[in-house]
Protein backbone atom coordinates (compact mmCIF):
# COMPACT_ATOMS: atom_id res chain seq x y z
CA UNK A 1 0.00 0.00 0.00
CA UNK A 2 2.58 1.76 0.64
CA UNK A 3 5.96 2.91 -1.84
CA UNK A 4 8.01 4.28 1.32
CA UNK A 5 7.81 1.18 3.79
CA UNK A 6 7.95 -2.26 2.99
CA UNK A 7 5.24 -5.54 3.71
CA UNK A 8 6.17 -7.76 6.29
CA UNK A 9 6.85 -10.62 4.50
CA UNK A 10 5.06 -12.80 6.89
CA UNK A 11 2.48 -12.55 10.30
CA UNK A 12 5.61 -13.65 12.10
CA UNK A 13 7.46 -10.61 10.80
CA UNK A 14 4.83 -8.43 11.24
CA UNK A 15 3.94 -8.95 14.90
CA UNK A 16 7.22 -9.75 16.13
CA UNK A 17 10.10 -9.11 13.95
CA UNK A 18 12.31 -5.52 14.03
CA UNK A 19 11.27 -3.81 10.52
CA UNK A 20 8.47 -0.92 10.11
CA UNK A 21 5.74 -2.41 7.86
CA UNK A 22 2.73 -0.03 8.87
CA UNK A 23 -0.71 -1.81 7.40
CA UNK A 24 -2.68 1.19 5.96
CA UNK A 25 -5.60 0.90 5.09
CA UNK A 26 -7.88 0.95 1.65
CA UNK A 27 -7.79 4.91 1.68
CA UNK A 28 -3.67 4.69 2.54
CA UNK A 29 -4.32 5.88 5.90
CA UNK A 30 -2.92 4.73 9.56
CA UNK A 31 -5.18 5.69 12.82
CA UNK A 32 -2.72 7.76 15.20
CA UNK A 33 -3.17 8.20 18.95
CA UNK A 34 -1.17 10.97 20.12
CA UNK A 35 -0.32 11.55 23.92
CA UNK A 36 1.39 13.77 25.70
CA UNK A 37 5.05 12.22 26.42
CA UNK A 38 5.01 13.57 29.98
CA UNK A 39 1.51 12.93 31.99
CA UNK A 40 0.28 10.10 28.99
CA UNK A 41 -2.85 11.83 28.54
CA UNK A 42 -4.55 11.80 25.24
CA UNK A 43 -4.27 14.51 22.85
CA UNK A 44 -5.50 13.82 19.86
CA UNK A 45 -6.97 10.74 17.64
CA UNK A 46 -5.89 11.67 13.59
CA UNK A 47 -5.03 10.02 10.48
CA UNK A 48 -1.59 9.66 8.77
CA UNK A 49 -0.68 8.63 5.24
CA UNK A 50 2.77 7.13 4.57
CA UNK A 51 4.10 10.96 3.42
CA UNK A 52 3.23 12.14 7.16
CA UNK A 53 4.66 8.79 9.09
CA UNK A 54 8.00 9.20 7.45
CA UNK A 55 8.34 13.21 8.14
CA UNK A 56 7.21 12.63 11.95
CA UNK A 57 9.53 10.02 11.67
CA UNK A 58 12.23 11.98 9.85
CA UNK A 59 11.98 15.32 11.26
CA UNK A 60 11.29 14.66 14.92
CA UNK A 61 7.67 17.10 14.52
CA UNK A 62 4.17 15.48 14.33
CA UNK A 63 2.50 15.19 10.65
CA UNK A 64 -1.25 13.99 9.90
CA UNK A 65 -2.99 13.75 7.23
CA UNK A 66 -6.52 15.50 6.89
CA UNK A 67 -9.43 13.53 5.49
CA UNK A 68 -11.77 16.52 5.11
CA UNK A 69 -8.98 18.29 3.45
CA UNK A 70 -7.04 15.55 1.87
CA UNK A 71 -4.02 17.40 2.74
CA UNK A 72 -0.55 16.70 4.83
CA UNK A 73 -0.77 19.19 7.80
CA UNK A 74 2.37 19.53 10.19
CA UNK A 75 0.59 20.18 13.64
CA UNK A 76 0.67 23.41 14.82
CA UNK A 77 2.14 25.06 11.62
CA UNK A 78 -0.22 27.97 11.55
CA UNK A 79 -1.49 27.79 15.34
CA UNK A 80 1.68 27.40 17.15
CA UNK A 81 0.87 24.47 18.94
CA UNK A 82 3.87 22.08 17.18
CA UNK A 83 4.15 18.66 18.61
CA UNK A 84 7.97 17.31 19.56
CA UNK A 85 8.00 14.00 19.27
CA UNK A 86 9.53 11.87 21.41
CA UNK A 87 8.74 8.45 21.10
CA UNK A 88 6.68 6.31 17.98
CA UNK A 89 5.01 3.15 18.17
CA UNK A 90 3.54 0.81 16.43
CA UNK A 91 0.67 -2.05 18.04
CA UNK A 92 1.61 -5.48 17.38
CA UNK A 93 0.10 -5.55 13.91
CA UNK A 94 1.32 -2.29 12.90
CA UNK A 95 -2.09 -1.34 11.55
CA UNK A 96 -2.17 2.04 14.56
CA UNK A 97 0.29 4.31 15.87
CA UNK A 98 1.00 5.88 19.43
CA UNK A 99 2.78 9.26 19.18
CA UNK A 100 4.20 10.73 22.51
CA UNK A 101 5.00 14.31 22.05
CA UNK A 102 5.97 17.17 24.08
CA UNK A 103 3.26 20.07 22.93
CA UNK A 104 4.98 23.44 22.04
CA UNK A 105 3.14 26.88 22.22
CA UNK A 106 0.38 27.30 24.72
CA UNK A 107 0.47 23.16 25.10
CA UNK A 108 -2.88 22.46 23.73
CA UNK A 109 -3.68 20.25 20.75
CA UNK A 110 -6.96 21.00 20.09
CA UNK A 111 -7.77 23.07 17.25
CA UNK A 112 -11.13 24.90 19.76
CA UNK A 113 -8.53 26.30 21.99
CA UNK A 114 -7.96 22.61 24.63
CA UNK A 115 -5.10 21.19 25.86
CA UNK A 116 -6.88 17.97 24.89
CA UNK A 117 -9.18 17.22 22.04
CA UNK A 118 -11.13 15.07 24.57
CA UNK A 119 -12.56 17.93 26.62
CA UNK A 120 -15.82 16.62 26.84
CA UNK A 121 -17.22 14.43 29.07
CA UNK A 122 -20.80 12.48 28.73
CA UNK A 123 -23.05 12.90 31.47
CA UNK A 124 -26.14 11.71 31.36
CA UNK A 125 -26.40 11.54 27.52
CA UNK A 126 -25.27 15.17 27.26
CA UNK A 127 -21.53 16.91 26.38
CA UNK A 128 -20.19 18.56 29.52
CA UNK A 129 -16.87 20.30 29.16
CA UNK A 130 -13.80 19.05 31.56
CA UNK A 131 -10.44 20.12 30.25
Amino acid sequence: MSDIFPTADSQESLERGHVLAPRFDANGLIATVTTHAETGEVLMVAWMNAEALRLTLDTGWAHYFSRSRQALWKKGETSGQLQQVVEVRVDCDQDAVLVKVRPQGDGGACHVGFRSCFYRAVEDGKLVERD
